[in-house]
């Protein structure tokens, strides 16, 4: 393999004193001991700022090693996930209104006012946990599997390349984050979207140069890696109902990886959480100065969206073939054992690997440097959505005479206790079967009470404070029960009696139980609801559809234009197109 060079590690360092610039320019800010400054940047973003940084949050670790790695293996059938970009649209044009008329600085803020307090501690305790099972642990996992691929073995003080890389890479992270607060993040993820973006287009333009062609690509991965259905029903509908051929296991088992019912019921609804409810994202809408930046900044995310699935996933395609071509021995030998057999695991580096042994000299650098930025903001926005909701929903509620300066002060206090945690989860997920397996697992699990909450919430006014205090805990409950039966099937390989209720929970197809937990949290949500009091209408006024006045209707309408209804018209447009051409 070709090691990063002189001239790659100068541009490498170029780009880190960049970033450093920026965030000391963030620090330097005047207010930065106010908390709306730090937590969301004074409420002053445009609407570039606020795309570009929702984008740049997105794309990080689960990218760089879970798609493309998913590339790489199962070609383009794990793109459903990112052609949720409309996700993006129902957030600009519907919730994000309500969340920017209530003036909050969290979501679990926003269900304190809907609902109840309790409700908004409960929310507050899944979203922490939430973020520190997947996004922070996912984050460290793949900085160590990227500096893995592109350092030579390294020990030192007992630590591996894997350790050494994941390490560095969540202090400098976390320096700049604890240091400069949103105003950091939100500048320095504008300019490294830019970054992952042309690395990412010279990876692709390399990797096809070195294959020969995208045709040769079609040829070598053939019709079914690039067909998002395909892989997904390998045996049409038939198949995905069928039960698995092996002694003891009953009908309504499900044998597929990801079958199309799970795809088309459940994957909505984690992207409707993720991107609509989700403090890590709305963050950035909260702090655009108004409803028409903030909206505009959706519909521009919207767009970017759309480029992982060429950006990521042909890459990862791209090193598979190049791999199981053998135009380049050495990617072969990476990915394929003496059988010739690819071996998955090793595919999650697919593109690292990709950047070490196609790039020339100098863009090597430019596209590490790219990969440094993907890793770098995705921590960065979960570091300062966690200390947000840490300081704002916990810290600030039991100390309210705690000053502006002290609520900072705690944010930071609270990123380095995430940063910790963070490295101390890192064995946990090194045990997993796949990052992109497990991200997508324990989302399932933690999304569905969330985006039943908040998306019945805004458009069912009887809803009350109970119904939601027993949906959160009933969905939540579930979700980790199911986490607590998966994990030592995961750390130590060894399954359950086959048969036992524990194997049977165990081997239920992750979405399928995801949308059972769906389904209990609606029912839930209902009947407690309707079994209790209802709710105070004039304390909710303007947090629902119905108990909207008409000078806040009017007040929205005015933000709406023209150009945005295009515009948003024009994503869905292209999304349908996208699903068009790479269905067979």
């Amino acid at each position: 393999m070709n090691y990063l060079t002189g001239l790659d590690w100068a541009i490498i360092l170029f780009y880190f004193a960049v970033i450093a610039g920026i965030s000391y320019w963030a620090v330097k800010t005047k207010h930065k001991t106010n908390a709306e400054d730090y937590f969301l940047a004074g409420r002053h973003l445009g609407w570039f700022i606020v795309g570009a940084s929702i984008f740049a949050s997105n794309i990080g670790s689960e990218h760089l090693v879970g798609l493309a790695g998913s590339g790489a293996t199962d070609g383009v059938a794990l793109a459903h996930y990112e052609l949720h970009a409309w996700c993006l649209l129902v957030l600009g044009w519907v919730m994000a209104p309500f969340f920017m008329r209530s003036k909050v600085f969290t979501m679990p803020e926003f269900l304190e006012k809907r609902f109840t307090p309790k409700a908004r501690t409960v929310l507050s305790v899944i979203s922490l946990i939430a973020y520190i099972l997947t996004k922070i642990a996912v984050g460290i996992y793949a900085g160590g599997v990227v500096f893995r691929a592109l350092l030579p073995e390294i020990h030192f003080l007992g630590m591996d390349t894997f350790w050494i890389g994941s390490i560095l890479l969540i202090v400098l992270t976390g320096i700049y984050t604890i240091l400069g607060g949103l105003r950091a993040v939100v500048y320095t993820e504008t300019l490294q979207t830019f970054v992952k973006i042309i690395g990412a287009i010279m990876v692709t333009y390399f990797g096809l140069k070195a294959l020969g062609g995208f045709d040769k690509l079609k040829e070598i991965c053939g019709s079914e890696m690039f067909n998002l259905w395909k892989p997904i029903v390998p045996h049409g509908l038939q198949g995905t109902w069928a039960p698995v051929n092996e002694p003891g296991r009953i009908a309504w088992y499900f044998n597929d990886r990801y079958p199309w019912p799970g795809m088309l019921l459940c994957a909505p609804i984690i992207g409707l959480w993720y991107w609509c409810t989700d403090q890590y994202i709305v963050q950035r809408v909260l702090a655009a100065r108004d409803e028409r930046q903030g909206r505009r900044g959706t519909i521009f995310a919207g767009f970017l969206k759309l480029t992982p699935v060429f950006l990521f996933i042909i890459p990862g395609m791209i090193c598979f073939a190049l791999a199981k071509s053998g135009l380049n021995p050495s990617l072969h030998s990476e990915l394929f054992d003496a059988s010739g057999h690819l071996i998955r695991d090793r595919a999650q580096a697919a593109f690292p690997l990709l950047v070490m042994h196609v790039l020339p000299i100098g863009v090597r650098g430019i596209v590490v440097a790219g990969l440094l930025a993907a890793l770098m903001s995705a921590l960065a926005g979960v570091f300062n959505a966690s200390s947000s909701l840490f300081t704002m929903d916990f810290y600030s509620r039991f100390k309210p005479s705690a000053s502006q300066a002290q609520l900072v002060w705690v944010g930071r206090a609270a990123t380095v206790v995430m940063v910790i945690i963070g490295l101390l989860w890192i064995p946990v997920i090194q045990g997993g079967r796949g990052l992109y397996d497990y991200l997508q697992g324990i989302q399932a699990y933690l999304a569905p009470p969330i985006f039943v909450v908040f998306f019945f919430g805004v458009f069912m006014k009887r809803l009350n404070g109970p119904g939601c205090l027993a949906t959160l805990i009933t969905g939540f409950a579930m979700g980790l029960f199911r986490l607590a039966v998966d994990t030592p099937v995961k750390l130590m390989g060894t399954p359950y009696a086959e048969g036992s209720f524990l194997w049977v929970v165990n081997n239920i197809f992750f979405q399928y139980y995801s949308l059972l937990i769906t389904v209990v949290c609606i029912a839930v949500f209902i009947i407690v609801s309707y079994a209790t009091r209802q709710p105070d209408y004039a304390k909710i006024g303007g947090l629902t559809f119905s108990t909207m006045t008409e000078e806040d209707r009017q007040a929205t309408r005015a933000t709406w234009s023209t150009k945005d209804v295009l515009l948003s018209i024009l994503l869905v447009a292209l999304i349908i197109s996208i699903y068009l051409y790479f269905t067979g």
